[in-house]
């Protein structure tokens, strides 16, 4: 399915990583085709380290060659982007937009707390050897 604006949109993600699943969900409910790279976060490649040189971490859209990082960023990104197509992830009315977005990142932050008390459910099987 060939949504306007949508141009080349490449995603890096890891499969243990629930940021980079966020973005696939927002992706899908707009009806985005993309081309999916799962990263060894233990092995990182040359185009993560490129893309996302401040933290080198999942997930990682790339659109025509730009690179947005962050899953709350690239999922506010897809959503206006793609504003006619798919559903809406975000409401319109300001307040009601400001209010998803403190709890997305509530949600974020406490995701992100969890996953650094339990680091080992969040490495791949070959990167922990």
């Amino acid at each position: 399915m060939a949504v306007a604006g949508e141009g080349d949109v490449k995603l890096l993600g890891a499969a243990v990583s629930p940021f980079a699943v966020l973005v696939r969900m927002a992706l899908e409910l707009k009806g985005v085709s993309y081309e999916y790279v799962d990263e060894d976060m233990g092995n990182k490649s040359e185009l993560l380290l490129r893309s996302n040189p401040v933290h080198k971490k999942v997930p990682v859209l790339i659109h025509d060659g730009k690179p947005v990082c962050e899953s709350l960023a690239i999922v506010e990104f897809v959503d206006e982007l793609w504003d006619t197509a798919g559903r809406c992830i975000l409401p319109a009315d300001p307040y009601q937009r400001a209010v998803a977005r403190f709890w997305a990142a509530y949600t974020d932050d406490k995701v992100r707390i969890f996953q650094n008390l339990h680091p080992v459910l969040f490495t791949s099987r070959d990167s922990a050897s």
